[in-house]
């Protein structure tokens, strides 16, 4: 909590994508495990305690949703578009980066499967009989990096609609993107817990189609 404090404070005072709480944070945690000997055993009751929190956490969610529902209604379109047409594109790029380094079939299927949740991630990964392991740390890699760059380079291109910032950082970087749009207003909050929820449940629905043509 104390890392995840400080983190906001350095972050709000000197924004970067490296100030972000997703990484900042977790390079403090990971500093001092290393300066003071800690082991991961030790971490684990602290993180029991985290994981509970965010089953609420994330139902919590649905009041900026509720809130924020006829601006949803009024442009659902547009925004089903947006997240249709972006896990697409993250499928089609990931297979794409896959092909050009040649990547084995497991690390093909971890890196297509990385911009849902890990639950949804890790089910794909297990029908096609990958590995969960590798599968849920992309889908954890892609959301630090979804978290520090997306705000950043939306910046960078002017893009300045809070219903197009929450879609994108909710179909890019699920969970954590929902976290750091929530930040910037309610309604890019909202916006961003609709698309990774969409996101989800289109991956789940379109992955098994395209994977057997996508992997090695």
């Amino acid at each position: 909590m104390l890392a995840y404090i400080l983190s906001l404070r350095i972050g709000s005072r000197y924004p970067n994508p490296f100030t972000t709480p997703v990484f900042l944070g977790t390079a403090m945690i990971i500093s001092t495990f290393l300066l003071l000997g800690l082991t991961y055993e030790t971490y684990k009751p602290a993180r029991e305690i985290i994981t509970f929190f965010l089953g609420p956490a994330t139902v919590a969610l649905a009041i900026p949703l509720y809130k924020r529902f006829a601006a949803l209604k009024k442009h659902w379109l547009p925004a089903l578009t947006g997240v249709v047409y972006g896990t697409i594109i993250a499928i089609l790029c990931a297979a794409s980066l896959s092909y050009v380094f040649h990547f084995n079939r497991d690390m093909t299927l971890a890196m297509i499967t990385k911009g849902v949740t890990v639950p949804i991630a890790l089910e794909i990964t297990h029908i096609f009989q990958g590995d969960p392991a590798l599968a849920a740390a992309f889908v954890v890699a892609t959301g630090t990096a979804g978290t520090m760059l997306g705000p950043w380079l939306m910046d960078v291109l002017k893009i300045s609609d809070p219903m197009a910032r929450g879609v994108a950082m909710g179909t890019i970087a699920h969970g954590q993107g929902t976290a750091a749009a929530m930040r910037e207003g309610e309604l890019q909050g909202a916006m961003a817990g609709v698309a990774m929820g969409v996101a989800a449940i289109f991956t789940a629905f379109i992955a098994p189609i395209l994977l057997p043509f996508l992997l090695p």
